[in-house]
């Protein structure tokens, strides 16, 4: 499926608000910078504890780390206030929890929490930090938990400071660089049509069904992206993007990084000089379920596939004299999910009454999210303009169309797309995935039918498409 690249209007662009008022600065297109430009990287720990739940506690908690969870991160620092970009090794961050990294990292990198790019890789075998829902759990006296405040706080505060000491250690930029490579057996669509023509959603991150890992790829991005910064012809960091959810095997309390994890360290270590950070694409409908049927070896192969596919896109790089640095910001509004099992009191009662934690732990989000609306704060979409690169952030479990459409309306610039900003959202579908029911909405989207049409304006407003 194709998006079409919608018309600017009132409403598209956010539903009925005036979404260019979000607008906080506009770009320099073309051009060497005039003015320098440093570059800072900061990387910190923040795996959970043994016992820690994961998922949100829809699996089984921590119950050994094989691998360490990271948040890593670069500062560019200019004219302007500094911009931060951070990937985080959790499944989500949501609703206050997301509010409380960025303001955080915005006071140590003296900047403004809008100007902090904050991404989950979305691992699962990893925490969903939500800590308005923890708070609704415990008044509520369930047997459940999301998250531990408390080690979120801690997590939080040492990244924070793994940044401030990291500004310390700033070093100059004169170029951005640009490169990407094709993956070979990793991503699919977890959209195939069965034998009677119909469609089906059930192509998970570990499939076993053969008939299922038969079916063709579907709509993937099949492109990992790097962009580089350089202080002339030495290079600094390196950000990798592609869309996958970045699952092998999952959900026995084995913490990891997964398989991006371990090809992010690979690459780290082919040159310990150069910043390597790993970030997730638009992947809400994308697994490696065509690829993969969960056995462990398997976590192997698909490393190797990422790290293969990061080597060439390195190697693929161009580079541009950094051009005078852009951001701006514009504002999204997604109404609330409110049919059957959706509506406040429905999720009040599921809270209360569900039969399982994980349901009190859905009505918990559900109701965080809820509130979030109530209070009429909308989503920041940020977009950082580099000249001849673009960074945009989407909200939650976006579907992979968007990255796409993104793609479409800036086909003049290389376009790198991050997902799992705000993901107090859930899935963020396309109007043809609400139509066919897809069963992976059940309970993991809050937001009301609708979404695409509000996202694609907002998308076309912050990429500044003309026509």
């Amino acid at each position: 499926m194709t998006l079409p690249i919608p018309r600017i209007t009132r409403r598209s662009a956010f539903g009925g608000l005036a979404a260019l008022a979000g607008t906080l600065a506009r770009s320099t297109v073309g051009g060497t910078s005039t003015v320098p430009y440093s570059l800072a990287t900061f990387s910190a720990d923040v795996t959970i504890p043994i016992g820690h739940p994961c998922m949100g506690g829809g699996i089984e908690p921590a119950r050994e780390i094989v691998d360490p969870l990271l948040a890593r991160g670069v500062v560019l620092i200019g004219a302007d206030r500094p911009i931060v970009i951070v990937s985080v090794d959790w499944c989500e961050i949501r609703n206050d929890a997301f509010d409380r990294w960025r303001s955080a990292l915005a006071e140590a990198a003296g900047t403004e929490p809008a100007r902090v790019l904050v991404s989950s890789v979305h691992q699962h075998d990893a925490p969903v930090a939500d800590l308005e829902a923890e708070r609704l759990l415990e008044a509520s006296g369930a047997d459940a938990s999301v998250c531990d405040p408390e080690f979120h706080e801690h997590a939080v505060v040492r990244v924070a400071g793994a940044l401030r000491e990291g500004l310390g250690s700033a070093r100059p930029v004169s170029h951005v660089g640009m490169g990407s490579a094709r993956v070979d057996g990793v991503a699919s669509n977890r959209r195939y049509l069965l034998p009677d023509g119909t469609p089906s959603f059930g192509r998970t991150s570990a499939t076993r069904d053969e008939y299922a890992r038969e079916q063709p790829e579907g709509t993937i991005d099949p492109m990992l992206r790097t962009i580089s910064f350089w202080d002339g012809d030495r290079p600094l960091a390196a950000l990798h993007s592609y869309a996958v959810h970045p699952m092998s095997y999952y959900g026995s309390g084995g913490v990891s990084g997964d398989f991006v994890g371990l090809a992010r360290s690979r690459r780290q270590e082919d040159d310990p000089e150069v910043f390597q950070m790993y970030l997730s694409g638009c992947s809400g409908n994308v697994t490696a379920g065509k690829y993969n049927d969960g056995s462990p070896e398997n976590r192997l192969v698909l490393a190797d596939r990422i790290y293969r596919a990061m080597v060439t896109s390195w190697d693929s790089t161009r580079r541009e004299p950094i051009g005078d640095i852009g951001f701006r910001s514009v504002p999204l509004v997604l109404e609330p999910r409110d049919g059957a099992g959706f509506t406040m009191a429905d999720l009040d009662d599921r809270l209360r009454n569900g039969p399982r934690g994980f349901d009190r732990c859905l009505a918990a989000m559900g109701l965080s999210w809820r509130g979030r609306c109530d209070q009429g704060r909308p989503i920041d979409v940020p977009v950082v303009d580099l000249g001849p690169a673009l960074v945009v952030l989407f909200p939650g479990e976006s579907y992979v169309e968007f990255q796409l459409l993104a793609q479409r309306l800036r086909p003049d610039r290389f376009v790198m797309a991050l997902g799992y900003g705000e993901c107090a959202t859930g899935y963020v579908p396309t109007a043809r995935a609400v139509a066919e029911r897809d069963t992976n909405l059940g309970d993991w989207c809050w937001v009301a039918p609708g979404a695409e049409e509000v996202l694609s304006g907002v998308l076309a407003v912050g990429l500044e498409a003309r026509g």
